[in-house]
C-alpha cells in the first residue's frame, strides 16, 4: 500500500480495502463494452480510460494480473481504431501511464512493427485524413509516448531488424529523410537485455561515421546524442576507452559558446525541416541532459573517462562566470543539473545493489565520488552568484545533493562563501543566495557535527565549526527580515524553516542533547518576535484590495503571495517549541494581536494565529481566538443592524429614507478582526465548541451589519467555522514523533518508497469530527443555509419590500449567507441522487464503488440539497425578470448553483491551486537517497514526516473530489438527476448575459455539469446553434454561445452525435447576419478550434440516410454545404471559405466509409477545380489544398521501371473514378488561361522579401485564415526534400503546392491535360511579369514530375524547346522561380527520394549540354545555378551510370573554367562544384563496383594523371605562390608567360586571382551547407591558402579569405586531415610574412579548443614551442598575440605543459630581473627577447583570472617588477596587473590574504589606484 493511502483519515483509508476488488470490475467492463465486430464500439470504450486513470493517480493497490490484461487489452484496441486519431490520443495516453507505473513488475513482450506503422500511416504519408492539426499533434505526441514505454519490452532481435530498417534512411545525409531516420533511430532503438548482442564496436564505428556526416546541426547532435546516452548507461560490459576522445570532442563542440572572441552560436547551423523539428522532440540547443548522461556513466574506476571529464569542465569553467553569460547559460545551467542528478541515479541504483551484495568492479568507490565532486565544484563555484538566476538556483540545488556525498568538500565551500558574502555587504543578492545554500545544506551540515558515524574529516575539530556556521546563519537571519527586500526576507525564512525541521525540538535546558549550546532559545525567540511584529507592521499591501464580492482574506503581500515559507516557517517553529517557550511566545504574539490592526496584512497576521492554533488548539483559542471575538461583540452591538441575516425583520412598512450605516473606521476594525478570526480558526476542532455562543453571535451579527464589508467578513467566519468543524484534516502534524537512530536531537526524516504494510509509521492524527462537533455544525445549516433558503422564497415570492434598494440588500445578504454554507460544508452535504433510465429498477446506492475518499463527516440531507436547488432555480428567474443588471447577485447565485450541481468541484480546486504543494520540493527539506554521512540508503527522497502529512492531506483531498465522479458517468442506466436538469437550464440562459463577467462564471460552471453528465450535452448544442443562426440574436447571446461551444468538452461531442454536429456545423455558416466586429471575430474563432481540433465524424452519419428521421441525410448536408460555397451566394468571402473547409471536411470524412458514394468525392475534387480561378484569393488557396488531398488514384502515372507503356494497355478499369468530372471542367475554353491568371495573383512579389517566408501564400493571409487553408499534411509533405542553402538562388515564390497540383491533374486525367495546358503555359512563359513566370514555373515543374504516358513524347515535340528557351532568356528576376523549378523536375521520386523520375535524365543533358556561341554573363551564371539546384536533388548513393558520366563530364568542364571573368560567375561556379565534387565523394564512399573503371581512367587523364583532388590541391598552392611572389615584387603590371610542358599556361596574376577566388567560394559553400563531411581530404589541403591571403592587396579575395577563416573555425578535422591540418599550421607559423603568422596564431586558439581531446600530445607540444617561440617575434603585434593564444592554452586542461611552460617562464623572468639589477644586461640583449620573458609571465597570470592558485602571488609581483622598463614592456605589464586586479576585484577581500605585505607593496607601486589593496 501506498504511504499517502495508508495515512488517509481511519475511514477513508479502512474503505480503500476494497479497491482491489473495483479495478477487476473495471477492467472486465471495459473488455465487455468494447464489440469485435463493431469497430465504433471503440467509442464506448473510452468513457473508462478517465476511471482507469483514478485508480493510477490515487496510487491504489491493484493486482498484476489485471495490469496485464488491461495493457494487452489496450494496445490491441489502439491497433484496431486506426482512423480513430481520438480514440488512440486517449488510450495511448493511458497506456503510458500504466507501463511506466508498473514497467518494473511487467513482463511482457511487444512488437515495434505495429507501432511504427501507425505512425507511418497516420504522419508520414500522403493520405492523410482531415483531422484537425492539434489532434494530430496530440497523436504523435501519445504514439512516441507509447513507443518510449514499451521500448523496455521489444523481443530479442528488434534492435537489428528496426537498424536495418532505418539504415536506409541514413545513407544520404544531404537529404531530409535522413533527418527522419535519425528521429527514428532515437525512438525506437530498444538498449533493454533482451538487445544486448546487437551493440558491437563495428555498429558502433559506423554509429560514429552517421554522426559525422551532417556537421553543425543541434537536432542532429541531438537524436545521436541521446541514443549515445541510453546505450552507455544500459550496457556496462561495452569498453568505451578507444571512442572517448571522439565523444568528449563532440561534447566539447555542441556547446555553442563564444571560443576567442568568436560568434556563440554555429554560423551555419544546417536547416532541419519544420515538420521533422514539430514531430521529433527537438529544442534547437545542446542536448545538454543526454550529454551529461553519459558522462555520469563513463565515469568507471580506472577509466581516462576521468581525465576528459575534468578536461571539459576546465574548458567551460569560464562560460559560468558572471561577467561570461549569454544565451549558452541555459545550456550550461540543464549540463551542471543533469550531471549531478544523473549522478545521484547512479550512486543510489549501485548502493541498492550492494546492500543486497551484488557487488562490480564498475561501481564508484570513495575517490571516484571524490573526484567528481571537486570537478564538479569548479562549475558551481563559478556559476554561484550567476546573473541568471535559473543558474544560481540550479547551483544551490546542486550544492545540497554534492554535500551529501562528499560533506569534507562541499560543506567548507559553502562555509567559506557565507563568510564571505556577510563581509560584502554591498552586494545583496550575493547574501540572498549564500542564506539559500546554507538552508538547502543545513541538514548535511547538522548530520555531519552530530551524528556518530558521521564520516569525519581528518581534522577533529570540523564538527564545531559547522555548528557555529548554524549559530550564525540563524543570528544573522533576524537581520535579514526586512520588509523592504522580499527575496533576502523569503530565503531567511526558508533557512529557519529548514534549520527548525531538522531539530526534534527546541528547549531551554542544556544538557547533552541541545544541539547548539551557545544559542539561549528564549532570548532568540523574542528577538524572533520583535523582528517578525516589526516586519508586519511595515509591510506594504500588494494591491489595492478590491472592495467586490471576491476580496478572499488573503489578498496578502509578499509573504504570503511569492512563497510558502512564512507560514511554513511560522508552522515548524510553534510547533516543535517546548511547552515554555510556546507560552512565551502565544503571551507576545496575543498581545500583539490584541493591540494591533493591520488591515494591510489581514493574511499574514492570520496565519500567524492560525500556526498558534495548529499547534495547540486549546491554549490558543482561549488567549487568542476569545479576545478578538468579545471584541468584535462588542463593537457590532451599538451599531444599526438591517435584519436581514436571520434575526427577522422589525417592520418593514416603515422606509427609512436615510440608511443605516457605520462609520469606515470601525467597519475597516470589525472586519480586519473577523478575517483574522476565520484564517485563525481554520484547524480549531472541537476546541471551538466552548465558544459556540460567542462565534453564533458574531456570525449573526455580522450579517445583520448594514455595512457589504462586514457581511463578506461574516462569511468567511462561517465558512471557515463550519471547514473547522465537519472536515477532515491533521493536526499535531508538526511535532516530531521519530528520533534519528545517530543524532537523537535531530528528527529522522522518511520517504514513501521505504514504507511497506507490515512495519507502519507513526500515522498522523486526523481530526474526525465528533457528535458534538456535527450537531453544531448542523444548527448552523438549519438557521444560515435553511431558513436562508426560506427567506429567500418568501422575497421572491410575497414581494417583501417596497423599496427595490432595500430588496437586493436583503437578497445579497441572503444569497450570501447560502453561499457560505455551502462553501464551507464543501461535500460533506450529500449528493443528488441521479435518475433512473429505460425503467430500470436498480438501486442508485447499488451503483459500483470506484474509489475511496471523503471529506469529513456527513452534514445535512440529499432533501436539503434538492431544496436548494428548487428555490434557488425560482430566485434566478426572479432575479432576471426584476434585477437582470445586478451583477453581484447573479454572480453569487451562480457560484450557489455550481456548489449545488458541482459535486466535489470546490475540493478539486482546492486540490489544482494547493499553494503548498511546491513548498515540499524544495531543496531545504529534501534529503536525497543517497546519504553518505551516515551511510543510509533508501530507495527515494526523504522528507520530513510534517511535509509527508501534508502530501497524504492534499491526496485525501483529491480523492475525495473524484470519489463519487465517475459513479455514475460509466453506467448507462443512470441519467441526470432532474435538479441538475434544472440548474442547467438556468446556467444556460446566464451564459448569454449581456455582462462578461457572469456570462464567463456561468459558462465554467455549466461546462463542469455536461462533462459530468454527457447526455445533456446535445441538448445545449442545439439551443446554442439556434442563437447563431438567429438574426434577431443579440451580440452577448452570440459571443456566450460561441464561448460555450468553442470548448474541448462540446468539440469532443461532436464526433459522436450527427444530431448536434449537423446543427452546429449548419449554425455556423449561416451566421453571418451578425455584424459586429466582436461576434464576427468569436465566429471565426470557433470556427478555427473546431478545425484545429477536428476529429472526424460518426459513422452513423452515413448510415443515417433513411431509416432515421431524426438526424439530417448525409448527402443533404452536402449538397446544403455546397449550395453556400458558391461565390454567387453573395456571402461573404469568409463564409463562403469556411463553407468549402466544411465541404472538404466532409468529402474526406466520407472517403474513409467504405457505403458512401464515390459520387460526393467526384462532385466536390470538380468544385474545387472550378474554384482554382476563383475571385477570392483565401478560397483560391483552399481549392489547392483541396485538390491536393482528393486527387489520388493517379491511374496515368507509370510505374517504377516502366518508360512507356503500350498503347491500349489502360483497362477500363484503371480509370479514376474523377476523371469524368474533371475532363469536363478543364476542357472548358480558356480554363487553364483563367486558372493561370488567378493563381498568378496570389504570387505577391515584394523587394524585401525574406527567404523565411517560403511557402507561406505571401503575407496577405491572417493566422486564422492560414489555419483554414492549409492543411496539416500541406507540411508533412514539405518540398523541398533537400536542405536549402544556396543564396545565390535567392528568395523564390515558387509553391510547391501549385506544381503539385498540375502534377496530380495529369496523373488522374492524362494527356489530355497536356494539350489544354500546352498554349497557355508557352504564353505564360514568355510574359513579362514575375508573378505569370512564377506560376508558369509551378506549372512546367508538375508537368515534367508527373511521369505520365506520353510525356517523353511530349518532351521531344515541345517542352525541351521551351525548357533550353528559358535557360537561354535574358530575364533576371524570375531565375530564383525557374531554378525551383528544375529542381522540382529533378526531384527523387518516393519517400527517400531514390526512384528517378522518367524526365531527370533528358532536364539534365539539356542543363549540361555547354553553352554555344557568344551569350552574356547572366545566362552563363544562370545555367550554373540551375545545375547546382538540379544536382542538389540527384541521391548520389544510388546513381545510375549515366549520371556518374555525366558528373564527371561537368568536373572537368568547372576546373576548367574557374577563372571565368565575371564574379557572378564565379561564385555560381565555386557553388556548383562543391556540390558536384561532394557528390562523387558520396558515390564512391558507396564502393560501387567499378563497372565503368575505364571511364574513370579517361577522366583521371584529363587532370595532368591526377585524381581531381590531388590536381586541386597542387594548382592551388602552385596558383598561391605565384599570387604571394606578385604581391611581394608589387609588380602586377609584369607579366610573365612561361610556357610548361604540361600544357598548362600560367597566363597572368588576374587569373591566378580569379581562380582563387573561385576556390573559396567552393570552399565557403562546402562548408555552408555541411556537405564537408566527403570533402574534408580536399578542404584540409586547402587550409594553406585560406590562412594566408586574410591580407592581400585584391579585396575581394581577402573578403573571401576571411569568410571562408570564420567557417573553418567550426570544423574538427580528425584522423588523417588532422595531422595535414598541424603540419599546414605549423609551417605557416613560421611563415616569413607577419600577417600569416599572425593569423595563424588566431586560428590556433579555436583549433586548439576544438581538438583538445583529439591532438596527440607530440603535435600539442609541437604547437606549445611553436607559440613560445613567437613570444620571441620581431614584429611586436605577433608577440603579444602569441602571449593571448598562450593565455588560452593553459586554461585548456594541458595541465602538464601548462606547469612546464610556468615554471621555465617565472625562472628566466627571475634571472632577467637579476641581471636587470645588477646592470650586467648587455644592450646586445634585443627588446624582443626582454619583452618576449614578460609576455611569458603576462600569459600565466591572465591563464587564472577569477581564482588565486599557490603560484598566483610570486608570478603578478615579479611581472609587476618590470614595471620600470622602456615601452613596449611597461605598458604591458600596466596593462596585466590592470586586468588581474579587474577580474579579482569581487574577492580580493579574500584572496589579499595569500600576498606578503612585501609583495602587496609592489603591487601598490604598480597601480595608480591602490585602493583597492589597502
Amino acid at each position: 500500500m501506498h504511504l499517502y493511502n495508508a495515512w488517509l483519515p481511519p475511514p477513508v483509508a479502512e474503505e480503500s480495502k476494497k479497491e482491489k476488488e473495483s479495478f477487476s470490475w473495471v477492467v472486465s467492463s471495459v473488455k465487455n463494452s468494447y464489440k469485435p465486430d463493431d469497430p465504433e464500439s471503440v467509442y464506448a470504450t473510452l468513457k473508462w480510460v478517465s476511471v482507469i486513470d483514478l485508480f493510477v493517480k490515487a496510487k491504489s493497490e491493484v493486482s498484476l494480473e489485471d495490469v496485464t490484461a488491461l495493457v494487452e487489452f489496450g494496445l490491441e484496441l489502439f491497433y484496431v481504431s486506426q482512423n480513430k486519431l481520438y480514440a488512440q490520443v486517449r488510450w495511448g495516453n493511458i497506456l503510458v501511464k500504466l507501463l511506466n507505473k508498473h514497467r518494473k513488475k511487467l513482463s511482457l513482450k511487444l512488437k515495434w512493427r505495429p507501432l511504427y506503422d501507425t505512425l507511418i500511416h497516420t504522419h508520414f504519408t500522403r493520405n492523410t485524413g482531415p483531422e484537425g492539426w492539434r489532434l494530430r499533434q496530440r497523436h504523435f505526441e501519445a504514439t512516441t509516448s507509447l513507443v518510449r514505454s514499451c521500448r523496455k519490452f521489444f523481443p530479442p532481435g528488434s534492435a537489428f531488424e528496426i537498424w536495418s530498417e532505418f539504415r536506409s534512411l541514413l545513407e544520404n545525409p544531404w537529404h531530409n529523410s535522413s533527418f527522419e531516420g535519425s528521429g527514428f533511430v532515437r525512438l525506437f532503438l530498444p538498449t533493454n537485455l533482451d538487445n544486448q548482442d546487437f551493440f558491437s564496436h563495428d555498429w558502433i564505428k559506423e554509429f560514429f561515421r552517421l554522426w559525422d556526416s551532417i556537421p553543425n546541426c543541434q537536432f542532429w547532435n541531438s537524436q545521436w546524442a541521446a541514443v549515445i546516452a541510453r546505450v552507455v548507461k544500459n550496457y556496462k560490459l561495452i569498453d568505451w576507452e578507444c571512442y572517448l576522445p571522439t565523444l568528449f570532442t563532440r561534447y566539447l563542440n555542441m556547446f555553442e559558446v563564444p571560443v576567442a572572441n568568436g560568434g556563440g552560436s554555429y554560423p551555419f547551423s544546417v536547416d532541419v525541416p519544420r515538420n521533422t523539428r514539430f514531430l521529433f522532440s527537438n529544442k534547437t540547443v545542446t542536448p545538454a541532459r543526454a550529454i551529461a548522461k553519459s558522462i555520469v556513466n563513463l565515469l568507471r574506476p580506472g577509466s581516462s573517462a576521468q581525465q576528459h571529464f575534468e578536461k571539459l569542465v576546465n574548458l567551460l569553467e569560464q562560460y559560468y562566470h558572471p561577467s561570461n553569460g549569454g544565451r549558452w547559460t541555459y545550456a550550461l545551467e540543464r549540463f551542471l543539473l543533469y550531471l549531478v542528478i544523473t549522478f545521484q541515479k547512479r550512486l543510489q541504483h549501485e548502493q541498492l545493489n550492494i546492500d543486497k551484495d551484488r557487488r562490480d568492479e564498475q561501481y564508484l568507490g570513495r575517490s571516484e565520488r571524490k573526484f567528481f565532486v571537486k570537478v564538479v565544484l569548479k562549475l558551481i563555484d563559478r556559476g554561484q552568484y550567476s546573473k541568471n538566476e535559473h543558474l544560481s538556483e540550479t547551483v544551490a540545488a546542486a550544492t545540497s545533493i554534492l554535500s551529501y556525498v562528499e560533506p569534507t568538500l562541499v560543506l567548507p565551500f559553502v562555509a567559506s562563501r557565507f563568510q564571505m558574502a556577510l563581509e560584502t555587504m554591498t552586494a545583496t543578492h550575493q547574501l540572498q543566495i549564500a542564506v539559500t545554500s546554507v538552508a538547502f545544506v543545513g541538514r548535511s551540515l547538522f548530520l555531519t557535527s552530530l551524528s556518530d558515524s558521521a564520516v569525519k574529516s581528518v581534522d577533529p575539530g570540523n564538527g564545531d565549526e559547522f555548528i557555529e556556521l548554524l549559530m550564525v546563519s540563524l543570528s544573522n537571519a533576524l537581520l535579514g527580515m526586512d520588509a523592504n527586500d522580499p527575496p533576502k526576507t523569503l530565503a531567511t525564512m526558508q533557512l529557519i524553516g529548514s534549520i527548525f525541521s531538522n531539530m526534534s525540538s527546541l528547549d531551554d535546558n542544556i544538557d547533552e542533547l541541545s544541539v547548539m549550546p551557545m544559542i539561549r532559545f528564549s532570548e532568540w525567540l523574542d528577538e524572533f518576535l520583535c523582528r517578525l511584529f516589526s516586519l508586519l507592521l511595515h509591510l506594504e499591501p500588494s494591491s489595492v484590495t478590491n472592495e467586490g464580492l471576491h476580496s478572499s482574506a488573503a489578498s496578502g503581500t509578499f509573504l504570503v503571495e511569492d512563497g510558502p515559507y512564512y507560514y511554513c516557517m511560522l508552522e515548524i517553529l510553534l510547533g516543535r517549541l517546548s511547552q515554555p517557550l510556546y507560552n512565551q511566545a502565544l503571551k507576545k504574539i496575543s498581545k500583539f494581536v490584541k493591540t494591533n490592526i493591520l488591515p494591510g496584512a489581514i493574511s499574514e497576521v492570520g496565519l500567524l494565529c492560525c500556526a498558534c492554533v495548529h499547534s495547540n488548539p486549546e491554549e490558543a483559542v482561549t488567549q487568542l481566538v476569545k479576545p478578538v471575538l468579545l471584541s468584535v461583540i462588542s463593537s457590532l452591538e451599538g451599531t444599526p443592524a438591517t435584519g436581514f441575516g436571520g434575526r427577522g425583520i422589525c417592520d418593514t412598512s416603515v422606509s427609512t429614507k436615510v440608511k443605516p450605516t457605520i462609520s469606515p473606521a470601525l467597519e475597516t476594525a470589525i472586519d480586519y478582526q473577523l478575517k483574522v478570526v476565520s484564517v485563525a480558526i481554520s484547524y480549531g476542532g472541537p476546541a471551538l465548541l466552548r465558544y459556540k455562543d460567542h462565534f453564533k453571535e458574531a456570525i449573526l451579527s455580522a450579517f445583520e451589519s448594514p455595512s457589504w464589508k462586514v457581511n463578506g467578513a461574516g462569511d468567511h467566519l462561517l465558512r471557515s467555522l463550519l471547514g473547522s468543524l465537519v472536515l477532515y484534516y491533521p493536526f499535531d502534524q508538526y511535532k516530531c514523533v521519530l528520533h534519528h537512530p545517530n543524532a537523537a536531537a535531530l528528527e529522522e526524516w522518511i520517504s514513501t518508497k521505504d514504507y511497506s504494510n507490515d512495519k507502519p509509521l507513526a500515522t498522523p492524527k486526523w481530526h474526525i469530527p465528533s457528535v458534538e462537533e456535527v450537531e453544531f455544525a448542523n444548527e448552523l445549516l438549519d438557521f444560515h443555509f435553511r431558513m436562508a433558503l426560506d427567506d429567500l422564497s418568501r422575497i421572491c415570492e410575497t414581494k417583501l419590500h417596497s423599496d427595490p434598494g432595500d430588496e437586493k440588500d436583503h437578497l445579497k445578504v441572503t444569497l450570501l449567507r447560502i453561499d457560505s454554507s455551502l462553501q464551507g460544508v464543501l461535500s460533506c452535504l450529500p449528493d443528488f441522487t441521479p435518475s433512473l433510465r429505460n425503467g430500470t429498477v436498480e438501486h442508485p446506492n447499488h451503483a459500483a464503488f470506484l474509489i475511496a475518499g471523503a471529506t469529513g463527516s456527513t452534514v445535512g440531507t440529499t432533501k436539503l440539497r434538492e431544496k436548494a436547488a428548487d428555490i434557488i432555480h425560482a430566485a434566478c428567474k426572479y432575479i432576471l425578470e426584476k434585477k437582470s443588471d445586478d451583477s453581484i447577485l447573479l454572480i453569487l447565485i451562480i457560484r450557489i448553483m455550481d456548489a449545488l450541481g458541482n459535486y466535489g468541484s470546490s475540493e478539486y480546486d482546492e486540490w489544482s491551486n494547493h499553494r503548498q504543494a511546491w513548498k515540499l520540493e524544495s531543496a531545504a527539506i529534501v534529503e536525497p537517497s543517497v546519504n553518505f554521512i551516515v551511510s543510509a540508503q533508501s530507495k527515494g527522497k526523504r522528507r520530513p514526516r510534517w511535509a509527508l502529512i501534508d502530501k497524504a492531506f492534499m491526496h485525501s483531498t483529491w480523492r475525495s473530489s473524484q470519489s463519487s465522479y465517475h459513479i455514475y458517468r460509466t453506467n448507462g442506466n443512470f441519467g441526470p438527476p432532474d435538479h441538475v436538469n434544472l440548474l442547467v437550464d438556468n446556467l444556460l440562459n446566464l451564459s448569454l448575459h449581456s455582462y462578461a463577467t457572469v456570462r464567463l462564471l456561468a459558462g465554467k460552471s455549466l461546462l463542469k455539469m455536461i462533462k459530468r453528465w454527457p447526455s445533456m450535452i446535445s441538448k445545449c448544442v442545439l439551443s446554442l446553434t439556434e442563437n447563431l443562426r438567429n438574426p434577431k440574436s443579440p451580440e452577448y447571446a452570440v459571443l456566450g454561445s460561441c464561448a460555450v461551444l468553442a470548448t474541448q468538452t462540446v468539440l469532443k461531442h461532436l464526433t459522436m452525435d450527427p444530431k448536434a454536429f449537423s446543427s452546429c456545423i449548419l449554425g455556423i455558416l449561416s451566421s453571418s447576419h451578425h455584424e459586429s466586429l466582436k461576434t464576427q471575430k468569436a465566429i471565426n474563432e470557433l470556427f478555427v478550434k473546431y478545425n484545429i481540433h477536428f476529429a472526424g465524424v460518426s459513422r452513423s452519419i452515413f448510415r443515417a440516410s433513411g431509416n432515421n428521421t431524426e438526424a439530417p441525410d448525409f448527402a443533404d448536408l452536402v449538397s446544403q454545404i455546397t449550395s453556400m460555397s458558391f461565390e454567387s451566394t453573395g456571402l461573404h468571402w469568409r463564409y463562403n471559405l469556411m463553407a468549402n473547409r466544411v465541404l472538404l471536411l466532409l468529402a474526406m470524412s466520407s472517403r474513409n466509409d467504405p457505403t458512401s458514394s464515390s459520387k460526393i468525392l467526384s462532385e466536390t475534387a470538380g468544385h474545387f477545380l472550378k474554384n482554382l480561378k476563383s475571385q477570392l484569393p483565401q478560397t483560391r488557396i483552399l481549392a489547392i489544398s483541396a485538390l491536393n488531398t482528393l486527387l489520388k488514384e493517379s491511374p496515368y502515372k507509370l510505374s517504377a521501371g516502366e518508360q512507356t507503356r503500350p498503347s491500349g494497355n489502360l483497362q477500363g478499369s484503371r480509370k479514376s473514378s474523377l476523371e469524368g468530372e474533371l475532363t469536363q471542367i478543364f476542357q472548358e475554353d480558356g480554363f487553364f488561361n483563367e486558372t493561370l491568371n488567378s493563381l498568378s495573383h496570389v504570387h505577391i512579389v515584394t523587394d524585401a522579401e525574406s527567404a523565411s517566408s517560403r511557402g507561406n501564400h505571401g503575407s496577405f493571409q491572417s493566422l486564422a485564415d492560414k489555419s483554414i487553408t492549409r492543411f496539416y499534411f500541406d507540411f508533412t509533405a514539405s518540398w523541398p526534400r533537400t536542405p536549402t542553402w544556396i543564396s545565390l538562388l535567392g528568395s523564390d515564390t515558387f509553391y510547391s503546392n501549385f506544381a503539385r497540383i498540375f502534377k496530380r491533374l495529369i496523373q488522374e486525367c492524362g494527356m489530355p491535360v497536356l494539350l489544354a495546358l500546352k498554349s497557355s503555359l508557352e504564353e505564360f512563359v514568355n510574359a513579362k511579369e514575375r508573378s505569370k513566370q512564377c506560376v508558369a514555373a509551378e506549372a512546367l515543374a508538375g508537368i515534367l514530375h508527373s511521369d505520365v504516358d506520353g510525356i517523353l513524347v511530349a518532351w521531344d515535340t515541345w517542352i525541351l524547346a521551351q525548357l533550353q528557351n528559358i535557360i537561354l532568356s535574358q530575364s533576371v528576376e524570375s531565375i530564383p522561380e525557374w531554378a525551383a523549378c528544375i529542381r522540382y523536375a529533378v526531384t527523387g521520386k518516393g519517400k527517400h527520394g531514390t526512384r528517378v523520375p522518367v524526365l531527370r535524365q533528358p532536364v539534365l543533358d539539356c542543363l549540361a549540354t555547354p553553352l554555344t556561341g557568344t551569350v552574356t554573363t547572366t545566362v552563363v551564371a544562370k545555367r550554373y545555378a540551375f545545375l547546382s539546384a538540379a544536382l542538389i536533388e540527384l541521391s548520389p548513393q544510388t546513381m545510375p551510370f549515366t549520371e556518374v558520366q555525366l558528373h564527371y563530364r561537368l568536373l572537368e568542364e568547372l576546373l576548367g573554367s574557374m577563372c571565368h571573368s565575371s564574379a557572378q560567375v564565379r561564385e555560381a561556379l565555386g557553388v556548383t562544384l562543391s556540390v558536384l565534387c561532394s557528390n562523387i565523394q558520396l558515390y564512391e564512399s558507396f564502393n560501387h563496383e567499378h563497372s565503368h573503371e575505364g571511364e574513370k581512367r579517361d577522366v583521371a587523364y584529363k587532370f595532368d594523371g591526377k585524381s581531381w583532388v590531388q590536381f586541386l590541391k597542387e594548382r592551388a598552392s602552385e596558383v598561391l605562390m605565384n599570387i604571394q611572389n606578385t604581391s611581394q615584387s608589387d609588380s602586377l603590371e609584369t607579366v610573365t608567360n612561361t610556357s610548361s610542358e604540361n600544357g598548362n599556361s600560367n597566363s597572368d596574376s588576374q587569373d591566378d586571382i580569379k581562380w582563387m577566388e573561385t576556390l573559396f567560394h567552393f570552399i565557403i559553400s562546402s562548408l555552408k551547407s555541411g556537405r564537408i563531411s566527403y570533402l574534408l581530404d580536399v578542404i584540409a589541403g586547402l587550409l594553406s591558402p585560406v590562412i594566408s591571403l586574410q591580407e592581400t592587396s585584391s579585396k575581394d579575395l581577402s573578403t573571401l579569405a576571411k569568410a571562408a577563416f570564420e567557417l573553418l573555425k567550426w570544423r574538427i578535422f580528425c584522423g588523417p586531415h588532422l595531422q595535414e591540418a598541424v603540419s599546414v599550421i605549423l609551417s605557416s607559423a613560421n611563415d616569413s610574412n607577419w600577417r600569416i603568422r599572425s593569423a595563424t596564431l588566431t586560428y590556433l586558439r579555436t583549433f586548439m579548443y576544438r581538438h583538445n581531446f583529439i591532438l596527440s600530445n607530440v603535435e600539442k607540444q609541437q604547437i606549445w614551442r611553436t607559440v613560445e617561440n613567437l613570444l620571441l617575434d620581431n614584429q611586436v603585434e605577433v608577440r603579444e598575440h602569441a602571449a593571448a593564444v598562450l593565455a588560452g592554452l593553459m586554461k585548456g586542461g594541458d595541465e602538464d605543459l601548462a606547469k612546464d611552460f610556468r615554471d621555465k617562464a617565472y625562472t628566466e623572468a627571475t634571472i632577467l630581473q637579476r641581471k636587470r639589477k645588477r646592470r650586467t644586461l648587455s644592450s646586445s640583449q634585443s627588446i624582443a627577447s626582454i619583452h618576449g620573458a614578460v609576455l611569458a609571465l603576462v600569459a600565466s597570470v591572465l591563464s587564472a583570472p577569477y581564482d588565486m592558485p599557490s603560484w598566483l602571488p610570486e608570478h603578478v609581483t615579479l611581472l609587476a617588477r618590470f614595471s620600470g622598463e622602456p615601452s613596449p614592456v611597461k605598458s604591458t605589464v600596466t596593462k596585466a596587473v590592470a586586468e588581474f586586479r579587474r577580474t579579482h576585484a569581487d574577492t580580493w577581500n579574500i584572496q589579499k590574504d595569500s600576498f606578503t605585505e612585501e609583495q602587496l607593496e609592489v603591487l601598490a607601486d604598480t597601480s595608480s589606484s591602490s585602493s583597492y589593496f589597502a
